[in-house]
């Protein structure tokens, strides 16, 4: 029996997780359960999972769920943690087989590098990860000979594909975007959105950060330079096309010119399952594809001026170093102030790219290396974002958000 730990188990990848846990009890025990501030579900999934540890960020995150379990006697409880070492601990533990990395940011960037260097099979869906530290992570998974299999539903597409043939004759990766909430709204439209608009996906549910990056295209940037570290693709080599449908999730072009693809429903606990079961493929608990109903694919290329996160990102991969870094750090920010209704949505692009032009790219040598890093890109984000408050609505980049705007229906 596999023993597991979960980073980020609250959140919808880690719930889905631990939905693929409870089909497959026989198979899988969790050891470690990481969350944030969602103290009542994580209550409830020590109740029904019985994790030997359990880790929040703060003390005050752990006397909350000391409270919620006090009717539980002290020997049912977990080991509570907290802190970044306490992630460090639980995905690295001796009893761990397989780590799922679904924290949002950063945060989780340590704990995954970590269990990598361990030998631990990583289920990884922290796009942070390899964004922000992407030579190092994979010099570890050589090092160590850690499996690292994607769940993002891209790249675990692509993985899937790349199973079929020789990687040498693979020339071309193709990514699939369902578009988002915009794909049909006239770039004239765009400063008139709200957050409320925005987080409309067509597609998947998800947190708020990744849905915005998700309307703004900034997802799939972030997917092109996790793809040229997964599979050792250049960007050149990695193409996105809009697929609004969402049921082709990656495919994969041989030099003869012939295109596999990887098609499932539009649910996250197949990759999930897949990298849990690796090399092996077992029953998951998802529907299948009816081929006796009618249906229309559609395919097309992405508009590079109405989402220009999409370009900014395939720049930031070529220039390497720390650049994809910064990207993401300011990206996050700039998020985080279009949905306090700070910035306008057109306006997180000129956050991230003033962001990027200004922090100073170098090659980060260790994981604080990257946090420092980060740390300086979220500083200047804000810093802009707060200068321009001060100004007020005319500045010389326009990230004042409009406070009349109606919504706009893509």
């Amino acid at each position: 029996m596999s023993r597991l730990t979960v980073l980020g188990s609250t959140g919808s990848i880690g719930t889905n997780t631990l939905d693929v846990i409870r089909q497959n009890s026989h198979r899988y025990q969790v050891y470690g359960l990481a969350a944030g501030r969602n103290i009542d579900l994580l209550a409830e999934q020590i109740l029904e999972f019985h994790p030997s540890v359990v880790a929040l960020p703060e003390r005050e995150g752990k006397d909350q769920l000391a409270g919620k379990l006090a009717a539980l006697p002290k020997s049912q409880w977990p080991e509570l943690t907290t802190g970044p070492q306490a992630l460090v601990a639980m995905a690295t533990a001796p009893e761990v087989d397989v780590v799922i990395s679904a924290i949002v940011g950063v945060t989780g960037l340590r704990a995954t590098y970590e269990a990598v260097r361990a030998g631990k099979r990583v289920g990884l869906a922290n796009k942070e990860v390899l964004v922000s530290g992407g030579r190092l992570v994979m010099d570890a998974v050589r090092e160590s000979g850690a499996d690292l299999i994607p769940i993002d539903s891209e790249h675990n597409g692509a993985h899937q594909c790349l199973r079929a043939g020789n990687r040498a004759e693979v020339t071309k990766l193709i990514l699939t975007a369902s578009g988002g909430p915009f794909r049909t709204t006239p770039i004239s439209q765009l400063a008139l959105v709200t957050p409320e608009d925005a987080l409309k996906h067509p597609t998947w549910k998800m947190g708020n950060r990744i849905t915005i990056d998700s309307a703004t295209l900034m997802n799939k940037g972030f997917e092109v330079i996790e793809a040229c570290w997964l599979f050792g693709f250049t960007p050149a080599q990695v193409d996105v096309v809009i697929h609004p449908q969402s049921s082709v999730h990656a495919m994969i072009e041989y030099s003869d010119g012939s295109v596999m693809a990887q098609i499932s429903a539009t649910d996250m606990r197949m990759p999930i399952q897949y990298a849990l079961t690796y090399p092996e493929r077992s029953q998951a608990p998802v529907p299948k594809i009816d081929w006796s109903q009618a249906r229309r694919w559609e395919f097309g290329p992405p508009d590079l001026e109405k989402f220009p996160l999409l370009k900014l990102a395939y720049e930031c991969q070529r220039a390497g170093g720390s650049a994809t870094c910064t990207l993401n750090a300011a990206d996050e920010v700039a998020v985080e102030a279009f949905l306090a209704r700070k910035i306008s949505f057109p306006s997180i692009y000129k956050v991230v790219e003033h962001t990027v032009s200004k922090v100073a790219n170098r090659q980060p040598a260790t994981i604080d290396d990257i946090l420092e890093l980060d740390k300086e890109s979220r500083a200047l984000a804000r810093e802009l974002i707060a200068r321009d408050a001060k100004v007020g609505a005319v500045s010389a980049l326009g990230l004042a958000a409009s406070k009349t705007a109606p919504p706009v229906r893509a």
